[in-house]
């Protein structure tokens, strides 16, 4: 085995290691609530440049990187929609502070 094929796989090898941290940290946040309501992800993923294609042994642990991906993009928008229902719901719920809406009163009569 060359040392370019040693170094492109291992270019590759670290580029979905920085990846799975990357899904691994979404989530944990998306099970421990708590800590994604204080801690917004900061650093990103990014591709990197200039690497040429995956290996091919390389595939099957890219393909469930990419599984677990859309697994959590899909509890991410759950979750959105069921924060966007409850926002709706406790709009509408009545506090017992005095309403603010404007009054008119009709003085032609």
């Amino acid at each position: 085995m060359s040392t370019g094929t040693v170094d492109w796989r291992a270019a590759w090898t670290a580029a979905l290691d920085d990846l799975e941290m990357d899904v691994v940290a979404v989530e944990t946040m998306l099970a421990d609530e708590r800590r994604l309501a204080e801690t917004p992800p900061s650093d990103m993923w990014r591709p990197p440049t200039e690497l040429g294609a995956l290996p091919l042994e390389l595939k099957p642990r890219a393909d469930e990187i990419l599984t677990r991906q859309l697994a959590a993009a899909e509890e991410i928008a759950r979750r959105l929609t069921a924060n966007r229902q409850q926002m709706a719901m406790t709009s509408k719920i009545e506090t017992g502070e005095a309403v603010k809406r404007p009054v008119y009163l009709d003085c032609a009569m």
